[in-house]
């Protein structure tokens, strides 16, 4: 696919996916949304590619859905924009995660957000979505759907609740009001609140740090694992890990993990 409202960019096994209409605050249209989904799913299929970093270009991480896409809305009705073809990220893995965002819980490799402008509507959901969120200072943060008589939108009344409890998501949720950064931060929505020009710096370090550190099958099962337990009894969740243990006992890189602790060493990555 041509990215014209994305922008997908490899260096040193990350992938950072931004998107890119700063001139709109990156509001969400349907055509984002195809190229969003299509360069995760590139991403997770790039064999040299081990972990992804969204973010937005210029003053704002997602501004929530454009206005003139819910101009379009009142005037034809939902559903009513130009439509575009969609590819599903993380398919197969298992059924609970096919659904629009769900998708990123499907995925081999893990997702970090940099939010570096305000997070609204579906910009929030996409940060919710993530594994681990970095923001800067100041950052305006809002559900925003109650203010359009819409619901929650993409599984955020049930992914939220997961990343902050249920009390917090409630105040969130039934009021759609705006809250900072700093408090995102204190919320545990946020997981680190770094300065605004050290953003990506310090989000790629920390990405980089995990990926040198964590061999590559580990950060995908562990995903897998943490994802699927959301939807499994805890003895489900220990049997799966036990097999998964034997089974990766057996990997090129359980003798490597070891031997680089043991020699006090960097461990050098084979698998996929």
């Amino acid at each position: 696919m041509e990215y014209k409202v994305v922008e997908l960019e490899t260096r040193d096994q990350i992938a950072t996916i931004m998107l890119n209409r700063p001139d709109r605050l990156n509001a969400w249209t349907m055509k984002m949304h195809a190229e969003y989904r299509s360069a995760l799913k590139a991403a997770d299929e790039d064999a040299n590619v081990r972990a992804i970093i969204v973010t937005g270009n210029g003053k704002g991480f997602c501004a929530g859905a454009d206005s003139l896409v819910l101009e379009a809305v009142k005037k034809k009705g939902y559903g009513s924009s130009e439509k575009e073809e969609l590819v599903w990220p993380g398919a197969g893995i298992s059924e609970d995660f096919r659904a629009s965002f769900a998708y990123h819980y499907g995925l081999s490799k893990p997702v970090v957000a940099a939010i570096n402008g305000p997070a609204a509507g579906v910009g929030l959901v996409i940060a919710c979505y993530a594994d681990i969120r970095f923001s800067v200072p100041g950052v305006k943060f809002t559900t925003s759907h109650g203010r359009l008589n819409f619901p929650a939108e993409y599984g955020l009344s049930w992914v939220l609740p997961k990343v902050i409890g249920l009390g917090r998501a409630n105040d969130l949720l039934l009021t759609s009001r705006i809250f900072l950064s700093e408090e995102a931060y204190e919320l545990g929505l946020v997981n680190y609140l770094v300065p605004k020009d050290e953003l990506m710096n310090r989000t790629r370090a920390y990405v980089q740090h995990m990926i040198t550190t964590v061999s590559p099958r580990s950060l995908q099962e562990t995903r897998h694992q943490i994802y699927k337990d959301l939807h499994r009894n805890i003895a489900s969740s220990v049997e799966e890990s036990e097999r998964l243990i034997v089974d990766m006992s057996k990997d090129h890189d359980f003798k490597e993990g070891l031997d680089a602790y043991l020699e006090k060493r960097n461990p050098e990555w084979k698998g996929k």
